[in-house]
């Protein structure tokens, strides 16, 4: 069956030549884009009573765009002065640039993964000697938490932001080839909105591991797969699904 909709579960993208938009007018396709999970703060009244204190810390985990927010809110919250001093890891090369919204880049101490968590731990490992603070959702991958405990570290984890399934009922009308999701919770939030979700005709399109086995787990087809060697990003997946489907 051909491709004619497409409902990606994230926020509609800001830039004009996002690749979605490529997608849509090269192929002809209709491109909705709703949020499945939104991300709500965490009180800062509600970090202190997790004993967390942002002067005990001399070294910052980000781990997303999500972190780099919320540590940035809390400290405003606090009246917390960040420090010249504090030493950044960032996950990616995507964190650190983002980092700039709220630092003066080239004064600070940054310190960038290729784009894996377990990428920073040669970096964390040289520093051992820092007290790190992972700013994180209440949804922290589990491999996160081994790992800087297996570098021996001296770390502390605190929810400062929370995942919550969005009210996506406005949709239980509408029909779509394809539903594109990212993360396991996009999964979840799918089927507490509409607990009787058949997928009959159509496609599910995930992104990374966990996603996919959210989706089996929940008897889906998983008709598109990301990232792969092929298809490193969802909508190079997508393209190649289509060009294969839409002749």
């Amino acid at each position: 069956m051909k491709v004619k909709t497409i409902l990606v579960s994230q926020p509609e993208p800001k830039v004009e030549n996002s690749p979605y938009f490529e997608l849509e007018q090269k192929y002809k396709v209709k491109i909705d884009f709703r949020p499945f999970i939104h991300v709500e703060d965490v009180a800062a009244k509600e970090i202190r009573h997790q004993k967390i204190d942002l002067n005990n810390f001399t070294a910052i985990i980000l781990t997303s765009k999500n972190s780099v927010d919320h540590f940035f809110r809390v400290a405003d919250e606090m009246r917390y002065k960040v420090p010249e001093t504090l030493k950044y890891f960032c996950q990616s090369e995507a964190v650190a640039y983002y980092l700039q919204k709220y630092v003066v880049y080239r004064k600070r101490k940054i310190y960038v993964g290729q784009k894996e968590f377990a990428d920073l731990t040669p970096l964390i490992k040289k520093y051992k000697d820092e007290k790190f603070l992972l700013p994180a959702s209440d949804q922290l991958n589990s491999d996160i938490p081994t790992t800087l405990d297996g570098l021996k570290v001296n770390w502390v984890s605190g929810t400062f932001y929370r995942t919550v399934m969005s009210d996506l009922s406005d949709l239980a009308d509408v029909k779509y080839d394809v539903l594109a999701f990212f993360s396991p919770t996009g999964i979840k939030s799918l089927f507490k909105n509409f607990p009787d979700f058949s997928q009959d005709n159509t496609r599910i399109a995930v992104f990374g591991v966990t996603t996919q086995k959210e989706a089996l787990d929940n008897n889906l087809r998983v008709d598109i797969m990301a990232p792969s060697p092929e298809a490193p990003s969802m909508t190079m997946a997508l393209e190649k699904y289509i060009q294969k489907v839409n002749k």
